[in-house]
């Protein structure tokens, strides 16, 4: 990473991202505090959340202006996806699928015409955006991916299926991924905005999740899907790099989405620490629950400096496919020590519905198989020594 003299960092956030982080911790306080427990039941997916994020802007976070969105940068996508995960991780879990993965490749990677028609309306939130990279057969291993678009004239036919899609039921605009050339492999993928009035596309089975139970995910079916050829972001074989950039961008994201777990977690087993009298006093009082505390709040507080860090590079124009995987490994692994050492402190209690840290820790989880496992980023972090992409 290129060199920062000591004198230039800062570590404050600006008074218009101080309002951003208010605003988001209002609207998640308010609007999504009182009803997550319902929505983690029934399955059901917010649409009147989602109505009332797009009110704010943060359906468009990373768009500019003048395609409908708010016109900000990572650092504040990160805010607002940390502040909306501090209350629930499913919600801002398709937040950060929204922004940073469909409408934000659409936006970068798409033509001015494929712009202009399909970005504002989901950065206005009048629809909703899956991004299918992942199939049964491949998951790590984009390569290995069946789905295949054939050219025929001016269209493509698309063919194959994906799965763990998120908002695959719910969103009607889709970026796939698909061979045009299989015999390159990974070479070979075209990234393409595929949308639900194309006859043949369609979603599938919805999954029944551990966590994370009102983000909608479900798998994709392309039978002979007719794209028009105008529908591919960029040019044939540039797909599996453009998936990688974006997935470098999203990694900061479920990194913020980590942290807010994690800070939601925490803050949960001080207010039980506190209130829970063993032995004649708080909790807290005893050494074997404040040293956990004192551990889950340290490694909170790194792990938001590293996503912060990443967030910075990516909106100064610096490489940052390092730091995201990073800010992304460590962030998501502290959300899942944070969430169980939270259930450890509420005892019996934190095994139960009533108190909210066993959600918070079966939300958890995710974070470290979502965009890219723990493996994966270690695997990126490790080839980045040796100057490899």
């Amino acid at each position: 990473m290129e060199e920062v003299a000591l004198s230039s960092i800062s570590f404050a956030l600006t008074e218009e991202q101080q309002q951003i982080r208010q605003l988001a911790r209002q609207f998640a306080e308010s609007e999504i505090r009182p009803h997550v427990a319902y929505y983690d039941e029934t399955q059901e997916f917010p649409y009147e959340i989602f109505r009332k994020l797009a009110e704010l802007g943060f359906l468009g976070i990373l768009i500019p202006q003048e395609y409908g969105g708010a016109g900000l940068g990572a650092l504040e996508c990160a805010i607002i996806v940390e502040e909306i995960a501090r209350v629930c991780p499913a919600v801002a879990l398709g937040v950060a699928a929204h922004n940073g993965l469909c409408t934000y490749h659409i936006f970068r990677y798409g033509s001015e015409e494929l712009r202009q028609r399909y970005v504002p309306p989901l950065a206005r939130g009048e629809t909703l955006g899956a991004w299918a990279l992942t199939e049964p057969g491949s998951g790590s291993d984009a390569g290995a991916m069946r789905t295949v678009a054939i050219r025929d004239g001016q269209y493509y036919i698309l063919r194959g299926s994906k799965n763990f899609i998120t908002h695959g039921n719910v969103g009607s605009i889709a970026v796939v991924m698909a061979l045009t050339d299989p015999e390159k492999g990974k070479q070979g993928i075209s990234a393409f905005v595929v949308d639900k009035s194309m006859p043949g596309f369609s979603a599938n089975k919805k999954e029944n999740k551990v966590g994370m139970r009102c983000s909608d995910t479900a798998s994709l079916l392309f039978d002979d899907v007719r794209v028009p050829v105008e529908n591919r972001l960029g040019q044939e074989g540039e797909g599996f790099h453009q998936a990688l950039a974006i997935l470098d961008g999203g990694r900061i994201t479920i990194a913020a989405l980590s942290v807010g777990l994690a800070q939601g977690a925490f803050e949960a087993a001080m207010r039980y620490a506190q209130e829970r009298i063993q032995f004649g006093k708080p909790i807290i009082e005893h050494q074997a629950i404040a040293m956990k505390l004192a551990r889950m709040n340290t490694e909170i507080e790194a792990a938001r400096l590293l996503t912060y860090r990443a967030a910075w590079l990516r909106d100064n124009g610096k490489p940052f496919r390092r730091e995201a995987s990073q800010a992304k490994l460590y962030a998501s692994e502290v959300a899942v020590r944070t969430a169980e050492e939270a259930i450890q402190i509420h005892g019996g209690y934190g095994y139960i519905k009533e108190y909210p840290v066993e959600k918070y820790w079966r939300d958890s989880k995710l974070l470290t198989i979502g965009e890219g496992t723990s493996e994966v980023q270690r695997m990126v972090i490790a080839r980045s020594f040796l100057g490899k992409a």
